[in-house]
């Protein structure tokens, strides 16, 4: 086509193009818009308003946390030839690992916390001031505080924080029970240092448990949106009340999912009163080992539904025994409220206190009976796993804790292998990278080591620069490694 002729048909292009927009109505161009009604427009203003002043109410009590902690890395000053493949192929990646020595470096960290109580009490999570130097806490008019740790309790992921300062704004407790999914939530914290930042969602979900993120879970799940920093900060109702401390969120990507957990008010008001007055928090036992009824277990014990608590161990001397409970028993009810599931039970035998009487319904043979316990008071070997920081030897830097059947179960642990488990390993430790959390440390020296105080009387007669010989029991097998400051 030669280029006259090109430039007939664009011409007529053209002028058919004009000829359908001169003939088109211009009220089918140009649509008029939409009128938004007067009452729709009074709702929304209202709506707007009422989160405003929610917001506004919340906010001052909203604080952001800086923490400063000391971390040990590996050090350089190794020789090059060490990281020689060659040399690697024949001698491990260990060698000459020792001749690097740990070197001090300070580690900075953000998250939230919330006044509750005037004189300076602060709620936030453990994991946000765990090993810190120094906190900084800084309200929201600026003013910047030392912040010292009145108690952490890493199994429910709460810690109280408390600074010098009087007649500060606090955001007062919810009743976290009284929620219901659907229910509209707002979150303050400061994520990624932003502070004061407020995000509204729903009530997802409530009782979320098995999350992996604390060992006493009860989570109300969220879609408000909740980033790195949130940790600590405040889950609020319409009415300006806590009703829970925003903690973790599932994520793939490190970012926002639409998937945030919050600790309950109600269990975080607890922790909180017993981390005040004790230092430490009192948990009720039972003294039982329970699991899920699965349908089999449901038809072997001819349950209609798949509900409850099944009793699979009893300790000696504990309260299960002393109220005559016994091995198979399903407890179908606490205090009346019904068992879905093992963990509810848990729960709420943990925030009873030792001496209270509780009511249990329990299914046995068929048949079912209320049995009266008397709660008792959690070991304290069994609440805490043990850290030799206090020892100056190859064994410093590891945290222990007894096997309890649930962890054996967990990590497949046969019975016949006694000893203690590693729980975590500082980065500074000797025993970094040859020991790992999971390892179960059944001998030091030749010597048995059965419970978490066995190891630390043993652990603690170990001379400065001696080496240790250690029997663990690791991915099926047992085996033997050695300590050594050089």
């Amino acid at each position: 086509m030669s280029n006259k002729d090109v430039q007939k048909v664009f011409s007529i292009v053209l002028a058919l193009t004009a000829a359908v927009f001169i003939l088109s109505p211009l009220s089918a161009s140009y649509a008029a818009p939409a009128k938004i009604s007067d009452q729709s427009i009074d709702l929304l203003t209202r709506t707007g308003k009422a989160m405003a002043e929610v917001t506004a109410a919340v906010k001052p009590a909203i604080v952001n946390i800086a923490t400063t902690r000391t971390v040990k890395i590996a050090g350089g000053g190794s020789d090059p030839f060490f990281d020689d493949p060659m040399f690697k192929r024949f001698f491990g990646d260990q060698f000459g690992r020792q001749r690097q020595h740990p070197k001090e470096q300070k580690s900075s960290g953000l998250g939230s916390g919330v006044i509750v109580s005037s004189d300076g009490y602060i709620i936030t999570n453990s994991h946000v001031i765990k090993d810190a130097d120094e906190i900084k806490v800084t309200l929201t008019d600026k003013k910047e505080y030392t912040g010292k740790v009145i108690g952490s309790d890493p199994k429910t992921e709460i810690a109280v924080v408390k600074i010098e300062a009087r007649n500060l704004p606090t955001v007062p407790w919810g009743n976290s029970d009284a929620l219901q999914v659907g229910e509209v939530v707002l979150a303050v914290g400061n994520p990624y240092g932003l502070s004061q930042t407020v995000t509204m969602g729903i009530v997802s979900a409530l009782g979320r448990a098995n999350v992996g993120i604390a060992d006493y879970e009860d989570f109300i799940q969220t879609d408000a949106a909740i980033n790195p920093g949130n940790s600590g900060g405040g889950l609020v109702n319409i009415k300006g009340e806590l009703v829970g401390i925003n903690t973790a969120i599932y994520t793939t990507s490190g970012g926002y999912q639409g998937i945030g957990f919050a600790i309950p008010s109600n269990m975080v008001k607890s922790i909180m009163q017993s981390l005040v007055k004790t230092g430490k928090v009192v948990r009720g036992w039972l003294g039982v080992t329970i699991q899920k009824v699965t349908p089999e277990l449901a038809k072997q014990f001819d349950l209609k539904e798949e509900a409850g608590a099944l009793v699979g161990d009893i300790m000696e001397n504990s309260p299960a025994e002393k109220a005559g409970l016994l091995r198979g028993d399903i407890i179908l009810e606490y205090d009346g409220k019904k068992i879905e599931e093992p963990y509810i039970l848990r729960n709420m035998i943990a925030n009873n206190l030792p001496g209270e009487e509780h009511t249990a319904l329990v299914l046995r043979d068929g048949k079912t009976r209320n049995v009266k316990i008397t709660i008792g008071e959690l070991p304290s070997d069994a609440q805490q796993p043990v850290e030799t920081a206090d020892v100056q030897n190859v064994m410093k830097g590891i945290t222990v804790q007894d096997i309890s059947p649930e962890i054996a179960k967990k990590l497949r642990i046969p019975d016949k292998i006694k000893g203690i488990i590693i729980s975590d390993i500082d980065e500074g430790s000797m025993a970094a990278g040859i020991l790992a959390p999971g390892d179960v440390i059944q001998e030091i020296n030749r010597k048995r080591v059965t419970d978490t105080k066995m190891y630390s009387e043993v652990v603690s007669r170990i001379k400065k620069d001696e080496s240790v010989l250690l029997l663990i029991y690791r991915a099926g097998s047992s085996l033997f490694v050695t300590l050594s400051q050089k």
